[in-house]
């Protein structure tokens, strides 16, 4: 069944969020948990057409309540997140090593030494990304990867993935909320897509300007 509701979600988006409308105040919260659990592991999923919904349907219905629709989307974040940690730390990682150590590994003039080091960086920088990441379209589900191969802290780790996630439901949570004062359930989808457009290009500009900020410092170092 969950496969089905994926499936849905990445194939029609629109009808997706009708049956979000249409859900028992139940079945609402059970999808917004499992869906975002979904969302943030390595299934690609736009958590667009559920959270939004749900905060429509606490607006306009009072069915359902906004702020454990927000607990169980960030929750729901938290353990898609942890489902590529563990993965990446399992079964990446010893891939990395393994790499690093092979021939090949040092021909591309990778060794184990260079990937303890990226691990040790990863694991001192890696709260600022882990949240960054977690606000920029299609970097939120791959940013809990190289957390995993470099096993960043784990406690660390849950808390950014926390915040970051908070901040991104919270959004569209807002997003959702606020449509439901200004549009119909018909108009619904459209609304969401359109809005959807601008937090998209938000988040690739914010992930420019990181970037950005990550060459400048590192240009910066190299001429002291």
């Amino acid at each position: 069944m969950l496969l089905d509701i994926t499936l849905l979600a990445i194939i029609d988006p629109v009808q997706m969020i009708d049956s979000v409308l249409n859900a028992t105040p139940l079945m609402v919260y059970t999808l917004v948990f499992l869906l975002m659990v979904v969302e943030s592991s390595f299934i690609p999923f736009p958590s667009e057409v559920i959270v939004p919904p749900a905060a429509y349907l606490a607006c306009t219905s009072h069915e359902v309540n906004i702020i454990v629709i927000l607990l169980l989307a960030t929750a729901g974040a938290l353990g898609g997140a942890l489902i590529n940690y563990y993965l990446s730390m399992w079964i990446g990682r010893p891939l990395v090593y393994k790499f690093a150590d092979s021939r090949f590994g040092h021909a591309c003039l990778i060794n184990r030494q260079k990937v303890e080091k990226a691990e040790k960086y990863f694991d001192d920088h890696g709260p600022a990304a882990t949240f960054i990441g977690r606000l920029i379209p299609a970097v939120r589900q791959l940013i809990s990867i190289p957390a995993g191969i470099a096993r960043m802290n784990i406690y660390k780790f849950m808390l950014f993935t926390t915040l970051g996630a908070a901040v991104w439901n919270s959004v569209l949570a807002a997003m959702g909320y606020w449509l439901g004062t200004v549009v119909s359930r018909d108009a619904l989808s459209a609304a969401v897509e359109k809005y959807n457009h601008y937090l998209t290009y938000a988040g690739l500009a914010l992930g420019i300007i990181c970037v950005a900020y990550i060459a400048w410092n590192a240009l910066k170092t190299k001429h002291e």
